[in-house]
């Protein structure tokens, strides 16, 4: 029998972002029990500053659908904040690079194919065929701090959805067309979306899944002070 870290770390290291689910429905108990797992999240002041829709059926095919319709368009993204800093620098460039190129190898993406890298691109805006999406809003005058907050709570979210032995991939790209999103989900202006997350059965046959970007040692971000 596993000691109860060893259950809580295998949870935290084998969350990926997976890009390729089974079909398998998720049912709706297990989704509001992983959401009022992570909802234990800290939150400065326990503030809670966390908004979360879950999205499944036809508004998740209908959502889908029209974000899939303005990729194809190539409408401009308008995200509502900035994810990624203005000038890359090393070594962050040389990650993201790697992290890249390693998926677009793997699923047999050459580089400089630019319709190959769009296709994986708008993977993202069919949920990678996860039968559940859940997006995220936080109030917009609420500053960095609350954002820090709301990182602990999306971590919980995916290492609560491993316990029960779901995959999950958190997507950045799905608040690439907020104001799409937010009229399908009838949220309001003074709501940011921040992201939203994939989750359901990993498909194991999916070639992307075979994907996994290194992590870098203690020794290139830790510094210990006696």
């Amino acid at each position: 029998m596993k000691a109860p870290h060893e259950v809580v770390d295998e949870a935290i290291r084998s969350r990926r972002s997976v890009r390729g689910f089974l079909p398998t429905p998720v049912p709706m108990d297990t989704i509001r029990d992983i959401l009022s797992v992570a909802s234990y999240a800290p939150s400065g002041s326990n503030i809670q500053p966390w908004k979360v829709h879950v999205i499944t059926g036809r508004t998740r095919d209908a959502l889908s659908a029209a974000l899939l319709d303005a990729h194809a368009r190539k409408e401009p993204e308008s995200r509502e904040y900035a994810y990624y800093p203005v000038k890359w620098r090393s070594p962050y460039i040389e990650r993201r690079r790697q992290t890249g190129w390693g998926l677009y190898e793997t699923v047999g993406v050459a580089k400089g194919d630019r319709a190959g890298s769009a296709r994986q691109h708008a993977r993202n805006y069919a949920f990678f065929g996860a039968p559940v999406v859940l997006m995220f809003c936080i109030d917009s005058d609420l500053e960095k701090g609350s954002w820090l907050d709301f990182g602990m709570f999306l971590q919980n979210i995916m290492v609560a959805a491993r316990g029960r032995g779901l995959h999950t991939c958190p997507q950045a790209a799905l608040a690439n067309y907020p104001d799409i999103v937010k009229r399908c989900l009838g949220i309001g202006p003074d709501q940011v979306l921040v992201c939203g997350l994939s989750i359901g059965h990993e498909d194991p046959d999916c070639v992307a899944n075979r994907f996994r970007p290194p992590r870098i040692g203690l020794d290139e971000f830790v510094t210990y002070h006696d």
